[in-house]
């Protein structure tokens, strides 16, 4: 039997997506040791990312995670994960295929949702500062820092002096950064810049999902609307991953001292920064940030009507350009996914078989980062676990046997 050359099986596996490579590496000790090669998976998530083929929407319903392929769009998947818990696990950020994951505060991870690997992060305790005895909002960041070729995790939390003051007059807070390459935690001692401490005392006013920040400029962005008397200009707080510093992103100069009930929202499409203007909830415009943290390049890009066939039109977001730049796909109000023709401002809606009702969306590419063996304390976790599920179905089994025997027992007494 022929045998194929390792060049041309590496030319042809650079192709195939993250969940066919986790298979093939059963076929030969070659093939193995070539899918799980610090090289290839590098080559591989280069290629997907210059591509873009392979890439997946993730769905994160009341309970359960799904993918669904871009390329087919037909059918969900269910995404099983050791993070679940019985209650809802947040999906706070998406990076080169890995996604971030939050029980809790204490309780994250960083999941490969195509090779299922996944990295707890040692639990960081949150230290309440003098005088405080809550713990107020929480915000989160996932990212690749390309700067020091490392994965990081940002965690910022608010405290209230006073628990009962619901406006959060009082707001100290504990900004830390998690590396993945290191495995450890780091606090972030000072943060001089006035802006981060706006974006805590505000943040009651904003969507939940603005907590999250938006990745684009090797940078984590959150979005600050302007206050009548308090805050000046309509602002984007970011932090610079790589410097590990707080900084500013001005808005459109349209829009940034126009119409304060204008409901503002950010999102990252085709790289780049974007802004999203929801104007009374009967129209959106979508601008973009052409050249990274340059004022003058931000560009409205296109506008969104709200469709007839929706009663809300709170939310909207892009998420990724169709190949041929004429579509975008966008993510209606957590319920619905529909194509929107940039050219004949059309809406079609996706029909994906086995969809939750309600949801919220990340865009996920098939890449084998974080490798396919997994790590250490994730193999222990499913061999527990594998050991508890044996023992509790030998248990019933037993239990079931006994009750049989006893019912016969019973009867033939009788």
């Amino acid at each position: 039997m022929a045998t194929i050359p390792m060049d041309i099986v590496n030319d042809i596996f650079l192709r195939l997506p993250a969940k066919t490579l986790v298979r093939c590496r059963t076929l030969s000790k070659p093939c193995y040791h070539l899918i799980n090669d610090p090289d290839f998976i590098e080559s591989h998530l280069h290629r997907v990312l210059q591509t873009g083929d392979h890439l997946m929407i993730l769905l994160r319903g009341a309970l359960r995670l799904y993918t669904v392929d871009l390329d087919s769009l037909d059918s969900v998947s269910d995404v099983e994960h050791p993070m679940k818990r019985g209650g809802p696990t947040e999906v706070f950020g998406s990076s080169n295929g890995l996604i971030g994951l939050s029980n809790s505060p204490t309780d994250l991870a960083v999941f490969n949702p195509s090779t299922r690997q996944i990295h707890r992060l040692p639990p960081s305790s949150i230290d309440l500062p003098d005088g405080s005895s809550t713990r107020g909002y929480v915000f989160y960041g996932f990212g690749y820092d390309s700067v020091s070729d490392d994965y990081k995790v940002v965690r910022m939390v608010q405290f209230k002096i006073d628990s009962d003051d619901e406006l959060g007059c009082s707001f100290p807070y504990e900004v830390k950064v998690f590396s993945l390459k290191k495995n450890s935690w780091k606090r972030i001692e000072s943060v001089s810049t006035s802006s981060i401490r706006l974006l805590f005392y505000f943040y009651y006013h904003l969507l939940y999902r603005r907590g999250y920040g938006v990745l684009a400029g090797n940078s984590l962005h959150w979005v600050l609307p302007r206050r009548p008397g308090l805050i000046a200009f309509n602002l984007i707080v970011r932090f610079d991953l790589a410097l590990e510093e707080f900084g500013i992103v001005r808005f459109p100069e349209a829009v940034a001292n126009g119409n304060v009930d204008i409901q503002m929202d950010i999102a990252v499409l085709d790289g780049c920064l974007c802004l999203m203007c929801n104007y009374d909830q009967n129209y959106v415009d979508v601008w973009m940030m052409k050249e990274y943290n340059v004022r003058s390049s931000w560009t409205k890009v296109f506008t969104v009507q709200k469709p007839k066939s929706v009663k809300s039109f709170a939310y909207m977001r892009p998420l990724v350009y169709s190949k041929d730049k004429d579509k975008v796909l966008l993510e209606l109000n957590n319920t619905k996914l529909v194509w929107f023709d940039v050219e004949s401002k059309k809406m079609s809606t996706l029909r994906i078989k086995d969809c939750p009702s309600s949801f919220s969306a990340e865009l996920v590419v098939s890449s084998l980062v974080l490798g396919c063996k997994g790590d250490l304390n994730n193999i222990k976790y499913r061999k527990e676990q594998e050991a508890k599920e044996a023992r509790e179905a030998k248990m019933m089994q037993n239990t079931k046997r006994r009750d049989d025997f006893l019912s016969k027992g019973f009867k033939l007494v009788l």
